[in-house]
């Protein structure tokens, strides 16, 4: 053989050897499955024995403000999968992270989540979807996997809080949830409480415990924070808590020390912000602080949207501290205090990743990975019968006892209350079903 053939046939042997590696990684060809776009996900990851027979994926914001956090929640999923040695049933389960958020924004963008939609609904691979974060997100890619090629699709949110998406309540649109939902039939479940519930324990935490009577709310005109802040409104006034004033804020502004003038003049003794601290938070936060002061003389709230923390943490201990953010669930501390298989996932996952702080959804995006998984454990590859499985069932898992309604709605409505600069959980309220239904604008 002269060098030249010979040097053809290493280089043929190397691209044979190279279409291996890609099918054990998430090729089309045999057991494996395919893979989604690397544009905007990560490499398949299966650890278990042969090869993959169905693809899962988490849609979450991975640049930004939110990566502390959404890291944590990927290596809660890898975490299940692990423990599950990658099967549901007789199934092996790959996966894969991929990000709906853009290195120019550092936050979830909607062209980002149309396209990602379209690729989990047209692979034909992928059972199911651990995401989104954002509700806003959300909006877009629940009707893509609701005409998913090959059937609609499961998806199930640990973290998106908005109403609107999986119940009609005078606040949403009247198209509202049914334009999430063109097959007619549902797909999406969630087990964190909406926002209608995170709203009323702001307001109930502003009357009863801070003793406020008067607020002015900020929100950041987006799905997420503009709906909250209509849940926020009406609480406050079911309530009877004045609200002075209800405006958004510019991402894009250098300074809010104009707005936080109208505050300041509007005589409000509080201030809750809507929205996402990634949007300009960390600015907003200390223009509040320079210009109505330390949050003794004028408390700052604000939702779910200011987490992970780390982010918050950046506007500086002054500025911080006193404040308080909620979150729609329990928190780590709150779960290990319970005992049981949230103790124990968190006692477990400290050692494994060896972090010291959970983030608050981290959690919840392992809870929403065993609801999936026990799904199609249940129901093998058959996309129709794994949403009948997670839909309308009960469980008892990580979060405790907990149900979904047929409508996606997990039955727990308890609300967790971090203070800053530390945020630790200074209270958990599970509110009134009447001022929930006060929020909703009923």
């Amino acid at each position: 053989m002269t060098a030249k053939k010979s040097v053809l046939a290493l280089l043929g042997l190397l691209v044979a050897a190279l279409a291996l590696v890609a099918t054990g990684c998430g090729g089309d060809d045999g057991g494996g499955v395919t893979a989604l776009p690397a544009s905007s996900c990560a490499d398949v990851e299966y650890g278990g024995e042969g090869d993959p027979d169905v693809l899962i994926a988490s849609d979450l914001p991975m640049q930004g403000g939110d990566r502390v956090q959404t890291l944590q929640m990927a290596d809660a999923i890898r975490f299940v999968l692990e423990e599950r040695e990658w099967k549901a049933g007789d199934l092996n389960v790959a996966y894969q992270v991929c990000d709906d958020s853009t290195a120019q924004t550092g936050a979830w963008d909607s062209g980002k989540c149309s396209e990602n939609g379209q690729a989990y609904a047209a692979n034909e691979s992928m059972v199911g979807l651990i995401g989104t974060f954002n509700s806003g997100c959300a909006e877009v890619i629940i009707p893509q996997l609701n005409q998913a090629e090959g059937g609609a699709m499961a998806m199930v949110s640990p973290a998106n809080t908005k109403v609107c998406l999986t119940t009609s309540v005078p606040s949403c649109a009247s198209t509202e949830p049914d334009k999430y939902y063109p097959s007619g039939e549902r797909n999406y479940a969630r087990v964190v409480a909406l926002d209608d519930a995170q709203a009323s324990t702001i307001a109930q935490y502003v009357k009863e415990d801070l003793g406020l009577e008067s607020v002015f709310i900020i929100n950041d005109k987006q799905a997420y924070g503009l709906g909250l802040a209509t849940n926020l409104e009406n609480a406050f006034n079911f309530l009877e808590v004045d609200v002075k004033g209800n405006e958004g804020w510019d991402p894009k502004a250098s300074s809010y020390e104009a707005l936080f003038n109208t505050v300041k003049a509007s005589g409000a003794q509080g201030v809750v912000f809507s929205g996402l601290v990634t949007l300009n938070g960390v600015k907003l936060i200390k223009d509040k602080f320079a210009v109505l002061g330390s949050n003794e003389e004028v408390p700052l709230l604000a939702p779910d949207g200011f987490t992970p923390f780390t982010e918050v943490d950046k506007a500086g201990e002054a500025a911080t501290t006193g404040m308080y953010v909620t979150v729609a669930g329990s928190s780590a501390d709150a779960l290990v205090a319970e005992g049981g298989a949230g103790r124990d996932f968190i006692n477990a996952f400290k050692a494994d990743s060896g972090i010291a702080r959970v983030e608050p959804y981290t959690s919840y995006a392992a809870q929403a990975a065993q609801v999936l998984l026990d799904a199609i454990e249940a129901a093998g590859d058959d996309r129709a019968a794994i949403i009948d499985n997670i839909l309308g069932s009960d469980y008892d898992g990580i979060l405790g006892q907990f149900s979904l309604s047929e409508q996606g709605d997990v039955s727990s409505g308890a609300i967790t209350i971090y203070q800053g600069p530390k945020w630790g959980d200074v209270k958990v309220i599970t509110p009134s079903v009447e001022l929930v239904t006060a929020a909703g604008g009923g």
